[in-house]
């Protein structure tokens, strides 16, 4: 008979997300924890500007090339059509601050599921590889993206299935209170990027559609909060995590 892993209970459950944002959050005050934690900032830096360029992708513009730089911000370039609409270039300013919640919150659904454990991982490893082959080009980038990915790839391979488990979770907070991080910015005008003025994303966005830009880096916030709320709550579903009786038997059709 074959023994299948289960999630656990909802207790279980709501227990490792909170560890895992425990870790999150008080890694960087323990001796060396900044070090430790550094290239996972760099992969939430990734994530959104990732965001810009896929959504630039999707819109049917060019996406040319992406920076990261030490300090952890960075710069997605995107060549857009002379006849692009004003929609276009607020879809693509929006891209940056979503990605990493929505990231975020497929990671969390993930790990709610034992047979993605390691899937979700491969391919989180295998984005983080293909995207510095084609679009990565700074030194921080082409350093610290793939020891990320290896790392990711060694956990999936070797791990035992709750640290396969626990790294999504990890990894699922930490993209999604990466807006956290973000908040200043988020809310400013507009930033300061390796010494040069530039509009924020929400900057960008009033530009060309109007509003204040705290209008819509609320609208933003909004938009996260409930992708990570629907997250979590689909993650700790109690009727989902508990497992049917042992003299029952059930049948579905998905």
């Amino acid at each position: 008979m074959r023994s299948l892993t289960r999630p656990g209970s909802q207790a279980e459950q709501a227990g490792r997300l909170v560890l895992a944002g425990l870790v999150v959050v008080m890694l960087p005050a323990l001796p060396l924890g900044n070090y430790l934690i550094y290239p996972f900032m760099i992969l939430t830096t990734w994530f959104h500007e990732m965001g810009h360029g896929l959504t630039a992708l999707a819109m049917g513009q060019e996406f040319r090339q992406l920076m990261i730089f030490a300090s952890g911000s960075g710069v997605a370039e995107s060549r857009l059509a002379a006849d692009a609409s004003a929609f276009t270039f607020a879809a693509i300013a929006a891209g940056g601050p979503l990605a990493p919640c929505m990231a975020g919150a497929l990671l969390i659904l993930a790990s709610a599921h034992p047979r993605l454990w390691r899937p979700a991982l491969w391919l989180v490893a295998g984005a983080i590889i293909v995207s510095t082959v084609i679009w990565v080009r700074s030194p921080v980038g082409y350093t610290m993206l793939p020891l990320v990915a290896a790392l990711l790839g060694v956990i999936a391979w070797r791990a035992k299935p709750g640290l396969a488990r626990f790294t999504l979770q990890f990894l699922g907070v930490l993209a999604a209170m990466s807006m956290l991080r973000d908040f200043r910015y988020l809310f400013t005008e507009q930033a300061v990027i390796e010494g040069q003025f530039v509009l924020s994303d929400t900057g960008q966005i009033a530009a060309v559609l109007g509003l204040p830009h705290w209008f819509w880096a609320a609208a933003i916030l909004l938009v996260s909060a409930v992708m990570v709320g629907a997250a979590l709550k689909y993650a700790l579903a109690e009727h989902r995590l508990r497992p049917p009786p042992r003299n029952v038997l059930q049948f579905r059709r998905d």
